[in-house]
């Protein structure tokens, strides 16, 4: 009885270690998600791409049948460990937290971590939209309020013994009386509007050093706008990444990089979502895997985003297997027959868009 009981174990162990496979009439489980150019779809909603095409062809020389789970990257690991799935594939990046979760077969592309920027042109059409902003427009109409009633105030001094300067009615009156407060504030100083009165000259004379504290704000919060959000935007590499604003996409490799080096960032859903914060000058930096980066710049926003050119993290991409997997050294058999070919090579550089 015992024996038995042992040896239902072992293939209950063998099971769960080995996935779901053929668990559904002898097809294969594999768990993927949307990487371009590695793995997108096509107009009838099929897969393809750099990984895919790399998958399919080791399932037709291994004989195996098979269908794809669309997942999220999270599930594609935590899915081998359970054996929900028996193999994912996409850009899946090989590192010790996952090494040590679940088995993966030799890399079949190598590459790494980049840094994508908002072009010159972009990051100065991204402050000039900032300076003619709502926010602008509300200060600039507050400051006018302030005018009308450092003008008022003068005009209620001068009225009576100034009328050549400040009388003519109410509204004229009032008229050069911000005329006045905007010219002493601005330190042009015509000189055709003057305060004769012992009241309106005190208020003059508190004006004036009011005046250059609210003109001196006002410049510099101009020159914020349109400088120095440019210069905190200028990032050259790594280096520069501590004090802007960098963005990444959740639970990927790029993540535990800014992680490791303590760096500040927020997370986006796509790398689509990322490269358009950039292009609306909303963030300072985009850091993930180069050729995606790559790829998906040269599709929507070449005009706007750059790719830095130095790879700032070696990333290896493999397939996902569950721990102990039977089919691994398999798998690395095919694999490195097909990728040392110079039709894989092909089919690489015509999904990268490179002769």
């Amino acid at each position: 009885m015992r024996k038995i009981l042992l040896c239902l174990m072992v293939l209950i162990g063998t099971s769960t270690v080995s996935g779901s496979l053929f668990a559904q009439q002898g097809k294969m489980i594999v768990a993927t998600k949307e990487a371009p150019p590695f793995v997108m779809k096509n107009e009838d909603g099929e897969f393809e791409g750099i990984s895919i095409a790399l998958f399919e062809k080791i399932a037709e020389a291994r004989n195996l049948q098979f269908q794809y789970a669309e997942t999220e990257l999270s599930d594609m690991i935590s899915g081998l460990e359970s054996g929900k799935y028996d193999a994912s594939i996409a850009a899946l990046t090989v590192n010790a937290d996952r090494e040590s979760r679940i088995d993966f077969t030799h890399p079949y592309y190598t590459t790494g971590l980049a840094i994508a920027v908002p072009k010159d042109e972009s990051r100065l059409m991204a402050a000039v939209s900032g300076f003619f902003s709502w926010k602008f427009f509300v200060a600039l109409g507050g400051l006018c309020l302030l005018l009308l009633g450092v003008g008022l105030v003068v005009w209620l001094a001068e009225r009576k013994g100034n009328k050549e300067q400040f009388g003519g009615g109410t509204a004229k009156g009032i008229g050069a009386g911000f005329w006045w407060a905007a010219v002493t504030m601005t330190t042009v100083g015509y000189g055709d509007k003057s305060p004769v009165t012992l009241g309106g000259r005190i208020v003059g004379f508190i004006w004036m050093f009011a005046a250059i504290i609210i003109i001196s704000s006002f410049t510099a919060a101009i020159a914020t706008s349109l400088t120095v959000s440019q210069l905190q935007t200028k990032v050259q590499g790594v280096d520069d990444l501590p004090g802007v604003k960098v963005l990444t996409l959740t639970n990927s490799a790029s993540a535990s990089f800014l992680d490791n080096r303590n760096i500040d960032y927020k997370t986006v859903e796509t790398v689509n979502d990322g490269l358009a914060a950039l292009q609306k000058g909303n963030a300072d930096a985009l850091v993930y895997d180069k050729p995606i980066l790559s790829y998906r710049i040269n599709q929507s926003f070449s005009e706007d985003v750059t790719v830095l050119p130095d790879v700032i993290d070696r990333q290896d991409y493999s397939i996902g297997l569950p721990e102990g997997s039977q089919q691994r050294e398999k798998f690395n058999t095919s694999l490195l027959r097909i990728i040392n070919t110079r039709e894989w090579q092909e089919t690489v550089d015509e999904y990268l868009g490179e002769p």
